[in-house]
């Protein structure tokens, strides 16, 4: 049993509907938010589930709601605290999901995303419940990343400054959110009876997670060029293998989307980032596998520097006009300044072509491919809370009269 909806909501004359999150710059795609929306856990669990425990699971799911409320997907610390409240209520609602208790489809969870089109959808199922948790915070570590790469005193500045140390955390972050979408898929969506997974919104297709999980590593490996650029250790060999790791990650991204449903807002800003991103790697990885070829004695390398090295210029030219193309997609975003990996090569690349004079041209070599070394940071659902150990958490049987009057509160309070 399910219902979903997409009607949009009234509100009472000189009440302004509140906005929800607007990402004006974009470092790293976020998807749309799903959040909980308020539903009654009382009623259906009362008499299953001791009422302390009742109590604290609500309060719990409560308070998400109403952060959510409140604009916490605005800053770093907001959304930590967010993250923090998610896993505390993630650590009760797992008791649920005890075989014993019986408990897994005592309640139509409703969930809502923070698209243009508000699109809600309520599922009996305590495994949809801790899907959509585990998404979420998924979901806010790529906000996280992305806010820690656009500080909000770059958004009125024509150029981006990010620090080695946000770099790194944002590292963190990616490898995060990679690693609770993959949980999603490969530990939870197989729990979920096929009724359920049809049900499902396009933002949980198993195909659009894995999308995303390759996207996130696909950035953590862009960070890692842009750190290796900075540092004076870092070999051409060592640039050239993380640039191609970064155009197999998003090749990957792209090929998880293959009969995904992506005609939704977000779905196609979605496909329109990954080229624009591939091109940008694509970009990288051939100016750097020319500069290891012109190193070399052979005037076939110089050849084949020439081509990697122009080819490099067309892609740079080409991922500007997809960047272009994704910021003016719904929901429109500002155009990003050139910064990291990107406004070294804008530099570099031009500077290099203008040097070589129109050799011959020969075929394009091919990229060279290299293991992934990139992974996701496991993910592991936490303990169950320890309030369902005790003896006290068993079902509690009510009286016929106690029933009646908790019946007769319910239609009173409506």
């Amino acid at each position: 049993m399910g219902c979903t909806s997409s009607i949009p909501k009234r509100y009472p004359m000189g009440r302004k509907k509140k906005k929800h999150i607007s990402i004006h710059e974009v470092a790293v795609f976020v998807p749309a938010v799903r959040v909980p929306v308020a539903v009654d856990l009382i009623r259906p669990l009362r008499g299953l589930v001791p009422q302390d425990l009742l109590d604290k699971l609500s309060a719990l799911r409560g308070r998400i709601v109403l952060l959510t409320e409140e604009n916490y997907l605005s800053s770093v610390p907001t959304v930590s605290e967010l993250q923090r409240a998610l896993e505390e209520y993630l650590r009760v609602l797992l008791g649920m999901l005890k075989p014993e208790h019986r408990l897994e489809a005592s309640v139509e969870f409703k969930w809502k995303s923070l698209g243009d089109d508000g699109h809600e959808t309520c599922l009996a199922s305590a495994w949809y419940e801790v899907l959509s948790v585990v998404h979420m915070m998924a979901i806010l570590s790529l906000l996280e990343a992305n806010l820690m790469l656009v500080p909000k005193d770059s958004l009125d500045s024509c150029e981006r400054k990010v620090s080695e140390d946000s770099k790194r955390v944002a590292i963190d972050l990616l490898l995060k959110a990679s690693g609770c979408l993959e949980y999603c898929v490969h530990q939870i969506l197989v729990h979920l009876p096929m009724h359920i997974r049809k049900s499902l919104p396009n933002d949980l297709q198993d195909g659009i997670l894995e999308s995303i999980s390759s996207q996130a590593l696909a950035q953590g490996v862009e960070m890692q060029l842009g750190l290796a650029i900075e540092s004076e250790k870092a070999t051409l060999s060592v640039k050239r293998r993380l640039a191609c790791e970064e155009v197999s990650y998003f090749s990957e991204a792209h090929n998880w989307l293959s009969g995904c449903d992506t005609s939704d807002a977000y779905g196609k800003k979605l496909l329109l980032y990954i080229k624009w991103k591939y091109l940008e790697a694509k970009a990288a990885a051939y100016y750097y596998h020319g500069l290891i070829f012109d190193k070399g004695s052979e005037l076939s390398n110089h050849i084949s520097a020439v081509c990697c090295l122009f080819a490099a210029d067309e892609l740079l030219i080409a991922s500007k006009r997809a960047s272009l193309s994704f910021c003016l997609a719904a929901p429109v975003t500002r155009v990003p300044p050139t910064w990291g990996v990107m406004k070294h090569l804008h530099k570099k690349i031009p500077e290099v072509v203008s040097k070589k004079s129109q050799m011959a041209f020969q075929a394009l070599p091919d990229l060279p491919e290299f293991p992934l070394s990139l992974r996701p940071d496991d993910y592991e659902l936490p303990e169950i809370d320890a309030a369902w150990n005790s003896q006290n958490c068993q079902p509690q049987i009510q009286t016929l009269k106690a029933h009646l009057k908790d019946d007769e509160e319910d239609v009173g309070s409506h």
